[in-house]
């Protein structure tokens, strides 16, 4: 908010509010909405092996993979439950990630899908402080589409910002746990070998 000199029709000089126009992912303290850099890029699948192979064909990996996850979260709102396979690498220090719904639960990746296909879902950002990431969020205006982790001691939340370039906005919250799993993983691309290319983890 600022405020502007104005003389009104008595010829008075009086000073009114002023809502200044930001660029949407400026909120009113000048700062950014979104925590720092991409750290992410996460796809939606329909085949995880197939989509495995087709990355590794590309020199990308190893990948860590994690079959059959069950996830409660809030969808558009209300509850939600469903299971997913997750698959991580990393090229560099971008780390990706590949998504394959298991059941046919609506949700954000179901109705990825449905609107035309599988590939390029979200961009994720990482922030150690997750309840401020998120009050900037709400500043912003952006609708909460997916939400959870809370009980796996993570939390998460993909957002819909007006004009993005990807289907939704992860903010992840940055733990101990989840910081080390991106070393891990980084280290593990830096001097992988080409051997041993998907790696099963959970099980």
């Amino acid at each position: 908010m600022t405020f502007s000199s104005r003389e009104n029709s008595n010829g008075r000089t009086c000073r009114v509010a002023v809502r200044m126009l930001l660029p949407s992912g400026i909120v009113d303290d000048g700062g950014p909405v979104l925590p720092g850099v991409i750290r992410q890029v996460g796809y939606v699948v329909t085949d995880l092996d197939a989509s495995l192979a087709g990355w590794v064909g590309l020199g990308v990996g190893p990948w860590y993979v994690i079959r059959a996850l069950p996830q409660r979260v809030t969808y558009r709102g209300r509850p939600c439950e469903l299971t997913i396979s997750i698959a991580l690498a990393n090229s560099g220090d971008l780390q990706l990630e590949l998504i394959q719904q298991l059941d046919d639960t609506p949700s954000i990746f179901t109705e990825f899908l449905d609107s035309g296909g599988q590939g390029f879902h979200q961009l994720a950002y990482w922030t150690a402080d997750f309840d401020a990431s998120m009050a900037k969020v709400q500043t912003a205006g952006w609708p909460v589409v997916w939400s959870g982790g809370a009980d796996v001691g993570t939390r998460f939340a993909y957002v819909e910002p007006p004009g993005s370039p990807a289907a939704v906005i992860e903010i992840m919250e940055l733990t101990e746990a989840t910081e080390g799993m991106a070393i891990f993983l980084r280290d593990a691309a830096e001097g992988w070998d080409g051997r041993d290319p998907v790696r099963e983890l959970g099980g």
